[in-house]
């Protein structure tokens, strides 16, 4: 798909095409809609990424809240696992595996929203020690880092998608 075809879609032709490019949040496609015509995958991103900054803080946790955590053997989204295969989690060992779910229930719990990586060059080994470090935060320097994740997994996406 080319950004042109992009252009030129109705509103919920465009949500549908684009939508699970912010996991499960199609009102940021829906609202970006609003920014046509966009020059390039760049423009459309920041579009998209503007609703999301001019979201509200609960509209914002339920767009952190639909990613799943990292690692989980859930049901997740056919976007979410090709990613995380991709880094190598559709293989940790039993170990690996249960340090994960240990470091994503401690980080969850403390900031009440998934630990959020664009994992996307990164390895096993980097995600665990991303976790680690992170988990250390503050929770107002985790919900940041957590949005600018997202939005490098939504750029991510739409290089993956637009031609």
């Amino acid at each position: 798909m080319t950004i042109e075809d992009l252009n030129s879609l109705e509103c919920a032709q465009f949500v549908e095409a684009i939508s699970w490019v912010f996991e499960h949040s199609p009102w940021v496609a829906e609202r970006a809609w609003e920014a046509r015509p966009f020059a390039s995958v760049e423009g459309l991103h920041r579009a998209m990424v503007d609703q999301v900054e001019r979201g509200s803080t609960k509209e914002q946790l339920a767009l952190l809240r639909a990613h799943p955590d990292l690692g989980t053997r859930a049901r997740v989204s056919e976007a979410s696992s090709a990613e995380q295969a991709g880094a190598g989690l559709d293989q940790l060992t039993p170990a690996e595996f249960e340090r994960l779910r240990g470091l994503n229930e401690v980080y969850r719990g403390k900031f009440g929203f998934p630990f959020l990586l664009a994992v996307k060059g990164s390895t096993k080994h980097d995600i665990l020690d991303a976790l680690e470090r992170r988990v250390l935060s503050s929770r107002e320097e985790e919900y940041r880092v957590a949005l600018e994740q997202v939005y490098r997994i939504a750029r991510f996406r739409l290089e993956d998608i637009v031609s």
